[in-house]
């Protein structure tokens, strides 16, 4: 039952590690390319369609998960620390920016009427918008890459 938890929790992991990671070498990208407009219409839209139940099964289970199997594992394993470090790094580093940053973020784009603003809005409110999202977004991707990492490395032990 152990294994199947720690199995389930760096499956989950590894989803949003790979979710954010395909996103900052693809998506970004391509979004970077388009003009004002349709740069903050496209993000709208991405920032409504990933609110579903597979993307928070995924970005929340390790929440969960993390932190039981370290403890059911046992303060004095050697998985322990492992699961105990990708516990907080992810909770803080992937869930807590998403929450506290990105989000703030998408629900103030989500506010911008690009139908009705001219050139100069339009590019101000991007400004306003993509540099900040894309740094927390790379220390996000960053942060679930290293909670993966911790899980593997405890389930090597």
């Amino acid at each position: 039952m152990l294994d199947t938890l720690l199995l389930i929790a760096g499956l989950l992991t590894a989803l949003t590690a790979g979710i954010f990671f395909a996103y900052s070498v693809s998506v970004n990208g391509g979004l970077h390319r388009l003009k004002d407009g349709e740069y903050i219409r496209a993000m709208q839209s991405i920032n409504v369609v990933i609110q579903n139940p597979l993307f928070f099964l995924a970005f929340m289970g390790p929440i969960i998960l993390l932190p039981l199997v370290a403890f059911l594992h046992g303060v004095g394993s050697g998985q322990f620390l492992d699961l105990i470090a990708a516990s907080v790094i992810y909770i803080v580093g992937s869930f807590g920016l998403t929450v506290f940053g990105n989000v703030p973020l998408n629900d103030k784009l989500a506010k911008v009427d690009s139908e009705h603003m001219d050139d100069t809005e339009l590019a101000k409110a991007r400004a306003a918008f993509e540099k900040p999202w894309n740094l927390l977004h790379e220390i996000r991707t960053i942060a679930s890459v290293i909670a993966l990492a911790l899980v593997f490395s405890a389930c090597l032990l």
